[in-house]
């Protein structure tokens, strides 16, 4: 079997059945294929018993036949704070949004607030709603509301702790063990964590880092995790300038939650008179655009957010179509980002 076959074999595990797979398996143009499902004419009758024979077992499922059912789009107040601030949530919604238009779904946004009154139980009552989408809800209340509406359902960047309803996500554990290995790679042993605790996916990163560093046996204790009660960088840059004021050389890395508070240590470094990376190495998350036009540029992860957005509507559309019963968690892999914010020491 070919190496292309095996990944879009391995692809098929987490996402939606597309023509272009049908095309490839085949080995055929992807206006072939849609002539051949469609009942068009211009297509031989060999190949377009192949090609339905191949949808069947590919578990195809038109997107005529999902686009009838209205989806809701629930988005939490973390999410539309970040969606102001950072963008991050943005490039998710863009994902779902282009998809949706592709398979012809109407998405129902609905805010969610602490006065929700019950509005949202009533809109995913509602006849001709399919399913929900919930983009970072953590709240318990939420997800036990979805659960008892017996209705399709994915968590978008977030995740069900009793894996009741399926998610998507990036992999946060591997995305800071990944760059907390790329540190350690380059002869830091000293590392920071800076972080704002609270929800699980962060706590996941928080993990990803001691992963890391207890495998090779360095310190990783509550004393070398640097935290802060906002995703601000003026945050991230008074913290740093309090923790190393005195104490300089205290770490040769910070390794930090995210972007933003990658910029604002690197602001909190520079105010010291230290340099970004000669005396402190800095490494973000997320590799959103204000990273590459740091000072100096940020090394950071990447993390697939329009692919997040993207693979939760067709897993929801799985769902609704009854090609996927049980429960699952997607979690997407996640890329170094070199830049010039980490240096190499020894």
């Amino acid at each position: 079997m070919s190496q292309s076959r095996n990944q879009t074999e391995r692809d098929m595990g987490y996402r939606r059945v597309r023509l272009e797979d049908i095309a490839t398996r085949c080995r055929t143009s992807l206006s072939t294929v849609s002539r051949a499902l469609s009942g068009e004419k211009g297509v031989s009758h060999e190949l377009r018993t192949r090609i339905q024979e191949v949808a069947r077992a590919m578990r195809y499922t038109p997107a005529q036949e999902l686009g009838g059912a209205r989806i809701v789009l629930a988005i939490s107040q973390v999410a539309m704070l970040d969606y102001n601030r950072y963008q991050f949530s943005w490039y998710v919604l863009q994902g779902l949004k282009e998809r949706a238009k592709v398979l012809g779904v109407d998405l129902t946004t609905h805010p969610l607030n602490d006065n929700d009154d019950g509005a949202l139980q009533a809109l995913l009552e509602e006849p001709d709603v399919g399913g929900v989408l919930a983009l970072t809800v953590d709240d318990s209340g939420f997800l036990n509301t979805v659960v008892n509406l017996k209705k399709p359902a994915v968590l978008v960047n977030t995740e069900d702790p009793l894996m009741r309803l399926s998610s998507v996500l990036p992999c946060n554990r591997s995305a800071t063990r990944m760059a907390c290995e790329y540190l350690l790679e380059r002869g830091h042993r000293d590392i920071l964590f800076l972080t704002h605790p609270g929800r699980r996916t962060i706590e996941q990163r928080e993990d990803g880092w001691r992963e890391a560093m207890r495998c090779r046996q360095l310190v990783c204790d509550d004393s070398r995790i640097l935290t802060v009660t906002d995703w601000l960088p003026e945050l991230a840059e008074q913290a740093v300038i309090a923790r190393f004021r005195d104490n300089p050389r205290e770490c040769t890395a910070i390794l930090c939650a995210n972007d933003s508070l990658a910029l604002g240590a690197i602001n909190g470094v520079r105010a010291l008179g230290l340099r970004v990376p000669d005396d402190i190495s800095v490494i973000g998350m997320n590799n959103l655009p204000q990273a590459e036009f740091a000072t100096p540029p940020l090394t950071t992860v990447h993390l697939p957010v329009q692919e997040i957005g993207t693979l939760a509507l067709e897993l929801l559309q799985d769902m609704i179509a009854g090609s996927v019963e049980i429960p699952r968690r997607v979690e997407l892999a996640c890329a170094i980002v070199e830049r010039q914010s980490v240096a190499r020491i020894g």
